[in-house]
């Protein structure tokens, strides 16, 4: 889940040369744009129909929208800074930086509550209701936050008692090593990192194998749910690419020492980009009742709910 990976593309050594440097940004920059405007068309059609913002499950997933679309902008930007401004000021650095890891952070927490979610409604139906009210979805989605928060502030802290004030006002470039660099740090990151991913990997499978048994049980819409428990994994398995991002980026640059900028823009289009692409297909196309109220706002059709 490390950031610094959007701007990593940008290595010292080994630049890129222009006419790559600007393929790179406008392929970044447009699959940023794309992306977004797809996920605020979803926003749009969520706020406009009460059958979606009452529903636990939909507001779940906006709010998973809403995380990408943020992390989207942050990375985006961060990635073109590192090729035009190169560096910035060190406080300036730090609120990306925060923003940034909060979403990303987020984004592997709301999918094992997804997966939850999806489970109770299969396996549970009867108590669904009781179970997955709007209220305590709000409640999960401010614990997500505060763990995160938790998480994240942390390094800051650590850097507010380690780092002279002058350190705030120095321009560097923008990694989360450099604003963070204390070496505890990575330490407290690698072993957060892990008990994320044990815990998430434990209830994606969970769910997963516990939906299982219920289809032999022969309970309706088990198949869909099944389906969208395995696109949940996929999609926490790119998730987890950044995860591995600052171990594997060394990896690669010792592999290929001067194609660096090549290996390392791949990375981040894996680990950044593609993740935040598929949330679109689990509810905006795949989900019959969003994809219905979706295409009535696209074709600027009125129907009462």
């Amino acid at each position: 889940m490390n950031v610094s990976s959007a701007n990593v593309t940008v290595v010292l050594q080994y630049r890129d040369s222009f006419t790559k440097s600007v393929t790179k940004n406008v392929i970044v920059v447009v699959l940023g744009i794309s992306i977004n405007y797809i996920n605020a068309g979803l926003i749009h059609t969520f706020s406009k129909h009460q059958i979606f913002y009452t529903n636990p499950r939909y507001i779940l997933f906006i709010h998973l929208v809403v995380n990408d679309m943020i992390q989207v902008t942050l990375s985006v930007m961060l990635f073109v800074i590192s090729y035009t401004i190169y560096k910035i000021n060190v406080s300036v650095c730090c609120i990306f930086m925060l923003l940034a890891l909060f979403t990303t952070e987020n984004t592997p927490l709301n999918l094992a509550c997804m997966a939850v979610e999806c489970y109770i409604a299969i396996c549970i139906p009867l108590r669904h209701v009781q179970i997955c009210t709007v209220k305590r979805t709000l409640m999960l989605i401010g614990l997500i936050w505060t763990t995160t928060m938790f998480s994240v502030l942390s390094d800051l802290f650590i850097t507010l008692a380690t780092q002279p004030l002058d350190f705030f006002y120095s321009r560097v470039f923008c990694l989360r090593n450099n604003v963070f660099p204390h070496p505890i740090i990575t330490k407290k990151r690698d072993n957060t990192y892990l008990v994320f991913l044990v815990i998430v990997w434990m209830t994606i499978f969970y769910t997963y194998f516990r939906i299982l048994v219920a289809a032999k049980r022969g309970f309706k819409d088990m198949k869909k749910a099944r389906n969208t428990i395995i696109l949940h994994g996929f999609q926490l398995l790119l998730c987890m690419a950044s995860y591995a991002t600052p171990r594997f980026k060394d990896v690669l640059q010792q592999w290929f020492p001067k194609n660096q900028t090549d290996t390392l823009f791949a990375c981040y289009i894996i680990a950044q980009i593609l993740p935040r692409s598929i949330s679109p297909i689990i509810y905006g196309i795949r989900d019959t009742t969003f994809r219905r109220y979706l295409k009535r706002n696209l074709f600027c059709k009125v129907s009462p709910e």
